[in-house]
């Protein structure tokens, strides 16, 4: 910060232009060779987008997602030269929210920010959606943003407005960067070694400092023309000298627990860093315990549970639905007053946002709820809740009957969704009419229709630890969270806000992430119409780049039906509520997947659908399942 302010004050101080209202500058006659001879001069715009390119790239970012504009060139074709020379991957996207939410997919797989890179005006607030999302769930992003000079800002110059301060409440930093005003022939300018200690100050913020969250990060960088030229010679020097990136952190003692966030604050307070506590919050033994592992709680949230030897209330989309202690069912038993009406303590980890249940648990008085810090605000529904950053669990005997009681219930409660296996001995059998009725019983269960049910259970079936899930936020998920087993996949879902917005975009990111160096597997996503037609652009694939191996299934059920569940359908009269709240649409899912050049298939039984999610993918599958309302 202190490089850059002395940069601004340099400016203020030296190059402003203060025009001549009694004349008008003549433009000189240029000829052809003239223009031919300019377009290689060196551009300071050119310079400066080298070094800050070059030193993210050098502090481990891998992969540049550009929204093509005119301001924005220079880090473009610098962005197009790193990729060029297998330096990192570059992704374009041409509407800037579909980049801004596949550079959040691929800091939600990766763990390292992917910069996203966008021209100024509109082009900037199409990246907030993205960035919001960023923020609550604790999503490294970095944020590049041309601008014009400081002089043509409030003066009502074209696509131009305060792009500065536009991420503020969600930014982990953010800082308004100098106008370039030389070249650097060697890359050893003052300017450039700003730049470079930019870069890591901003990788540092962007994956969380200290005890703070990871988020976005914006740089606004504006330019003044001219807004390109020739590379710098040292550019490829520069951005060859990359390091190893650095390795995530080890897991600590075994009693000792930290989700992949720690610290971090809600709106308002997102670059206030909190004190690191000096041990970990100690959980004693004796009360009657239950923990909650929210979106994005991991596999520690399991590891806690078995340690202390409690029940395990695991959303499907926070990473620990696996495990003897996770609770089948969880719902049904939080309304018992035995089990969830008994419940004493609390231990939250990750953001649960998938049910009422849990949300009234955690609004109760009664209950101590103690809340591993993470992004967004402090999780604090019921006025008392600590939050913490590590929790121990105290050497102890497990209170093996308050345990028991929610396994014994769990049992009863689990769903179980297998087929039924073929009667070998009747399909065998000499006798016509036993033989008869198993082949009808095996056709009818290839035959039978999908619904919900059978959806989210078939792609739950089809992904193996080496894939990838993505959830929308729609009907689907909340299904899925009801009816699903234990199962250790890794899964996203953006739930820090939980819109439908971005969703394929994410799932992009995710599978460029997850796939990246020849790495095995499919990303699958799960979401409903209305999802998909939000987040249509992002099925625009751009030529040259990597084909993804991903499967977009989307359970059509012409409309929001998600609003059929809630309140307002006992409210709004049939009309209304189909038209502001149902909202039916007819899209010809097919012909959009023709447009978009992706692979289709409509399917309506469980057998087709297993099919065609186990057979060999070898890029873009868009899947049609048609549900009933």
């Amino acid at each position: 910060m202190s490089a850059s302010a002395g940069w601004r004050r340099s400016w203020h101080a030296s190059t402003r232009r203060t025009p001549t209202p009694t004349s008008l500058p003549v433009r000189p006659t240029t000829t052809r060779s003239a223009r031919a001879d300019r377009v290689t001069d060196r551009s300071p715009a050119t310079d400066a987008a080298a070094a800050l390119l070059g030193a993210l790239v050098a502090q481990g970012v891998r992969h540049l997602v550009v929204s093509p504009g005119s301001r924005s060139q220079a880090l473009a074709l610098a962005a197009a030269e790193l990729d060029r020379r297998g330096l990192a991957q570059l992704h374009v996207r041409i509407d800037e929210r579909v980049a801004g939410f596949t550079a959040l997919g691929i800091g939600r797989e990766s763990g390292m920010p992917a910069a996203v890179i966008c021209t100024s005006g509109t082009a900037v607030a199409n990246l907030l959606p993205a960035a919001l999302e960023a923020h609550h769930a604790g999503v490294p992003l970095l944020l590049l943003t041309a601008d014009r000079p400081p002089e043509l800002r409030g003066v009502g110059a074209n696509q131009t407005t305060r792009q500065p301060g536009l991420f503020a409440l969600a930014a982990r930093h953010e800082t308004d960067l100098p106008v370039p005003e030389e070249t650097d022939p060697d890359g050893t300018a003052e300017q450039t070694a700003m730049l470079r200690a930019v870069a890591a100050q901003a990788v540092e913020e962007a994956i969380g400092a200290g005890t703070r969250a990871a988020g976005p990060v914006h740089l606004n960088l504006p330019y003044r023309e001219p807004l390109a030229g020739p590379l710098p010679a040292w550019f490829a020097a520069e951005a060859a000298a990359v390091p190893v990136p650095a390795a995530p952190a080890e897991e600590g003692e075994e009693e000792s627990f930290g989700a992949l966030y720690q610290g971090g604050g809600g709106i308002g307070e997102a670059d206030v860093a909190t004190d690191p506590e000096p041990l970990p919050h100690l959980l004693v033994r004796g009360p009657r315990t239950v923990v909650i592992a929210g979106s994005d709680a991991g596999p520690d949230a399991e590891q806690l549970a078995h340690l202390g030897g409690w029940p395990l209330v695991a959303e499907v989309v926070s990473g620990a639905r696996f495990g003897r202690q996770l609770v089948h069912g969880y719902r049904e038993l939080l309304r018992d007053p035995a089990l969830g009406g008994a419940v004493e303590r609390a231990v939250v980890l990750g953001h649960p946002t998938l049910s009422r249940e849990v949300t009234a648990l955690l609004s109760r008085a009664d209950v101590e709820v103690v809340a591993l810090r993470g992004p967004g605000e402090p999780l604090n529904l019921n006025g008392e809740s600590l939050a913490v950053d590590a929790l121990a669990v105290e050497p102890g005997d497990t209170d093996r009957e308050w345990l028991g009681a929610w396994l014994r219930a769990s049992r009863e409660a689990s769903v179980d969704l297998t087929p039924p296996a073929p009667d070998a001995d009747a399909l065998a059998s000499a006798e016509p009419q036993r033989r008869l009725g198993a082949i009808d019983a095996e056709l009818a269960v290839a035959r039978e229709r999908v619904d919900r049910t059978l959806l989210v259970d078939a792609v739950w079936r089809a992904t193996w630890p080496h894939d990838r899930l993505v959830f929308g936020s729609s009907r689907l998920v909340r299904v899925a969270d009801q009816v699903l087993g234990g199962k250790k996949v890794r899964v996203h879902a953006n739930r820090g806000l939980a819109g439908i917005d971005g969703t394929i975009a994410t799932a992009l990111g995710v599978a460029a992430a997850s796939q990246a160096d020849g790495r095995p597997g499919v990303t699958r996503v799960l979401l409903g119409d209305l999802a998909l037609l939000h987040d249509v652009g992002a099925l625009l694939a751009a030529p040259g780049e990597p084909e993804p191996r991903i499967q977009v299934i989307v359970g059509n059920d012409g409309g929001g039906t998600i609003f059929d569940g809630l309140e307002v359908a006992q409210i709004a009269g049939p009309e209304a509520m189909d038209r502001v709240q149902y909202t039916p649409q007819t899209v010809r899912l097919e012909q959009l997947a023709l447009a978009y050049g992706w692979e289709y298939h409509r399917v309506t039984t469980r057998s087709a659908l297993d099919q065609v999610l186990t057979s060999p993918s070898g890029g873009r599958q868009l899947i049609e399942v048609p549900l009933e309302r």
